[in-house]
């Protein structure tokens, strides 16, 4: 809108939501209104449609390429600074930070064939030492990681044998997934203690083997196949080491304890890695929280930003493997986001709901720029092939590009409906 008007173009309508219109008013050349839908919203330009266009000087396609090129970017980056801000707002009003980063290492689990593993590292070993660290805390350990990644630390552990704590040294080596990167701490099989309970269940998917073998929010899982756990990330790591096979947990619920066998299922959810799942979204560990100073705030956000638009693209590139049958079982539309944000809502605080607006903002931004027709991405990459031929696209050549485009959007839209609709409650009751 405002990159529009600053180049001259009439813009016709702004309109947050899509029709039916409710209401609105008119200023100038352009009407502002609210619309029945809340999709997103858009902004109507003259000239904008295919064959619309009168030739006036305030017309969109009278412009040049360059001008339109730009007026096409500024929709998805005002989704990139949308998000950026929230976040920055977020961290500077409420940084949740977890209670085990500055508790002493203790490991929860030690996944097989991991380079912990074969360090001889084991499940309840504390780290005195960590490198030149001595008692480390998993914050320490993080960092010392990243500052010695792509080599060989020196380790030392307390472990408790037959009733006696004793010593035990050992060296591991830090790989890193890539060169620069750190090392991510799970890979090596270094779990971490999140919490001194069991893990609760915030809420479980319908449909999948959580809630079909009976699990409730509120249930706390003890163990699975015999380990005791103390976070999400050791209950993923034992399902992979299991493979697919029925995952034995042991449950508390109301005080009682009592085991139930589920049998976990092949996804991939954004921001992991695919494995075994479950189904169910646990509530939070323990944490503090600080207001960081607008600095830190801005580099939390800008981090927090390219790790979402990381695992947004991570899950685009997955579409075209051959597990693209278990992604867009995951893809989610209008409902599922709506199911989400009720659950964001009902969780303390406001970081849920904030996160969650800002990783909506950031897929629009992404999903805008693909290079599709009808999209702002591919509105760029016609102007792009015009600019490089040096000559327009014959109108009967995008009028057919876009009746494609708009057919195959709205099979993905209905077919992304249908897949919410089979994950609600009253469905997944009446299946097998």
């Amino acid at each position: 809108f405002f990159v529009a008007k600053a180049f001259g173009v009439k813009v016709e309508t702004f309109s947050i939501g899509f029709p039916p219109r409710l209401f609105g008013l008119k200023h100038g050349d352009t009407e502002y209104c609210i619309g029945a839908l809340p999709f997103g919203g858009y902004v109507k330009m003259a000239g904008e449609a295919i064959g619309s266009g009168t030739g006036a000087p305030t017309d969109l396609t009278s412009h040049p390429r360059w001008q339109r090129i730009l007026i096409a970017v500024a929709g998805p980056f005002a989704n990139f600074v949308l998000a950026f801000g929230l976040m920055t707002g977020l961290y500077m009003m409420h940084n949740e930070v977890p209670v085990y980063l500055s508790s002493p290492a203790v490991l929860d689990f030690v996944p097989a064939n991991t380079p912990a593993a074969r360090a001889g590292l084991q499940s309840g070993d504390r780290v005195i030492r960590f490198g030149d660290s001595t008692n480390p805390t998993w914050d320490v350990v993080e960092q010392r990681s990243a500052v010695d990644a792509n080599s060989t630390v020196p380790i030392t552990v307390q472990r408790v044998v037959n009733g006696q704590t004793r010593q035990f040294s050992t060296e591991l080596y830090l790989s890193t997934p890539s060169r620069g990167a750190a090392p991510e701490l799970s890979a090596l099989g270094l779990l971490p203690v999140l919490q001194n309970t069991p893990v609760t269940i915030h809420d479980v998917v319908p449909g999948d083997p959580a809630a079909k073998a009976g699990l409730k929010a509120g249930d706390a899982v003890v163990s699975v196949d015999g380990v005791a756990v103390h976070g999400i990330s050791s209950i993923i790591a034992v399902l992979d080491q299991a493979g697919n096979k029925p995952a034995n947990l042991v449950i508390q619920r109301n005080g009682h304890q009592f085991s139930i066998s589920v049998q976990p299922i092949w996804a991939h959810f954004a921001g992991q890695k695919p494995g075994y799942r479950l189904g169910f979204s646990p509530n939070p560990p323990p944490y503090r929280v600080e207001q960081l100073p607008l600095g830190a705030a801005a580099r939390h956000s800008v981090d927090y930003n390219l790790r979402s638009s990381g695992f947004i693209l991570d899950v685009l590139h997955r579409l075209f493997t051959p597990h693209a049958g278990a992604v867009v079982q995951q893809l989610s539309g209008p409902i599922g986001i709506a199911r989400m944000t009720g659950e964001a809502a009902e969780m303390p605080g406001w970081q849920p709901i904030i996160q969650l607006s800002a990783l909506i903002s950031i897929n629009l931004g992404i999903m805008n720029l693909l290079p599709i027709p009808i999209l702002d991405g591919g509105t760029i990459l016609l102007l792009v092939i015009e600019s490089t031929f040096r000559r327009n696209i014959k109108q009967e050549v995008l009028e057919r590009v876009y009746n494609v485009a708009v057919v195959m959007l709205i099979l993905v839209f209905a077919f992304i409906m249908v897949n919410d609709i089979s994950k609600l409650s009253l469905f997944s009751k009446l299946k097998p």
